[in-house]
């Protein structure tokens, strides 16, 4: 890959200084980490199965106890619907349905329900990108810059590939794309696109020094996804689904709302409660067939999917990057995916928090991740344990932190 001449701040520029001593200072862990191609020999891979919970060495009554969780908290308003879903050893123990999927046409929310997972598209996107960094043509350490030629300047010339992926960039732009998008011009037909609208944060820049914060940032993961284009020559969608989605049998995971793109299965959406009435009921904010609400395919978010299809995800993040008979990244890859690379919680009393890459990590090894539509996934490693818990009522009580102990009871039950 042809490299970009390095960027020479300007000697006045005092910001520039700063940003580029910090950067160094305080890169987060495993930027520099040299990455195996994922060549090395296969293990033997767990697959994900049914089984009861006894066969995965948990108690059904307990785990029926954290179902009627969610019944209840359909039945007094607190949520329209869920799915649930816990696998143990690769087992798939629990995996239920409550509620509605579309309460106002009496449609339940089914198994094969499928979600809008908002941010938890970013362990995909941040997948591709090590998928990438294993063949050779992105590199954790690499600034930016290199890349996509309007982040050259003294506010985004340190950032790095790594500090996107761990939302260290030092970027602080509050909303997922810059207002209004490009409109369509004789230089740009196209726009808007992913690769133009990220463009456009380069400008803009970091307002802290790279490597030194954590700022939850999306432009950040859409950069991201512009530079999988980039790198991988083909639409992120479409690299998602030759590296990671048709690999692992994900065959109901997609990145666009539109009708066309969906072969068929919108009415298998959920729609998204986002506000209540004044009776106090639920209604849509988005119903499958509405508008997308990004013209294009983005890396902050976007993904469809089901609990089947997600859990398989994390399944092979428990087996060291293999699943199926295939290897889509190596074992190095995960550990450093989900070892922690910057605290999110600092000077908080709680115990410490942190951000991996595409991961969010807990002290105790279990990483996980969250989509402001609703859903959330868990994955504990010491005890080969996924749990999803997807809803599409993001602003409803959700008593998920209940349900996550009543799991962890009903472990050797």
């Amino acid at each position: 890959m042809t490299r970009r001449p390095r960027f020479a701040f300007p000697g006045r520029d005092f910001l520039g200084r700063a940003f580029a001593a910090a950067a160094f200072l305080a890169a987060p862990l495993g930027l520099s980490a040299t990455t195996p191609a994922r060549s090395a020999p296969l293990p033997q891979a767990v697959t994900v199965s049914r089984a009861a919970p006894a066969d995965g060495g948990m108690s059904a009554a307990v785990l029926q106890g954290g179902v009627g969780l969610y019944r209840e908290a359909v039945d007094q308003g607190d949520l329209v619907g869920a799915v649930l879903l816990v696998a143990k050893d690769g087992k798939v123990v629990l995996h239920e349905a409550v509620g509605w999927r579309d309460k106002a046409r009496g449609l339940p929310m089914e198994a094969s329900t499928m979600f809008r997972m908002a941010s938890n598209t970013k362990p995909p996107v941040a997948t591709a990108v090590a998928t990438l960094v294993e063949d050779g043509k992105l590199q954790y350490d690499d600034l930016v810059r290199e890349h996509i030629a309007s982040w050259d300047n003294y506010r985004a010339g340190f950032v790095k590939i790594g500090h996107l992926l761990s939302h260290s960039s030092g970027l602080r732009i509050p909303t997922l794309f810059l207002q209004p998008y490009m409109q369509p011009s004789a230089e740009h037909p196209d726009a808007p696109t992913l690769q133009l609208e990220a463009a456009r944060f380069g400008p803009v820049g970091a307002e802290a020094a790279p490597g030194t914060t954590y700022s939850y940032n999306n432009p950040g993961y859409n950069t991201l996804g512009a530079l999988v284009e980039i790198a991988s020559g083909q639409p992120l969608e479409e690299y998602l689904d030759d590296e990671l989605y048709t690999p692992l049998g994900m065959h109901d995971s997609y990145h666009h709302e539109l009708a066309e793109k969906l072969d068929g299965k919108l009415d298998r959406m959920s729609v998204v409660y986002y506000e209540r009435d004044g009776t106090g009921e639920w209604v849509p904010g988005w119903s499958p067939g509405d508008s997308p609400q990004v013209p294009f395919v983005r890396a902050s978010g976007g993904m469809i999917s089901t609990a089947d299809d997600y859990v398989v995800f994390c399944q092979m993040f428990l087996n060291g990057g293999v699943y199926g008979g295939q290897r889509i990244i190596s074992e190095e890859t995960v550990a450093l995916m989900t070892s922690p690379k910057i605290r999110t919680n600092p000077g908080s009393s709680a115990p410490p928090a942190y951000y991996g890459y595409g991961w969010s990590v807990s002290e105790d090894g279990t990483f996980s991740h969250s989509g402001s539509d609703g859903t959330a996934a868990f994955v504990d490693p010491s005890r080969d344990l996924i749990v999803l818990v997807f809803t599409q009522t993001p602003r409803g009580r959700n008593p998920v932190a209940r349900f996550r102990e009543i799991v962890d009871a009903a472990i050797g039950g």
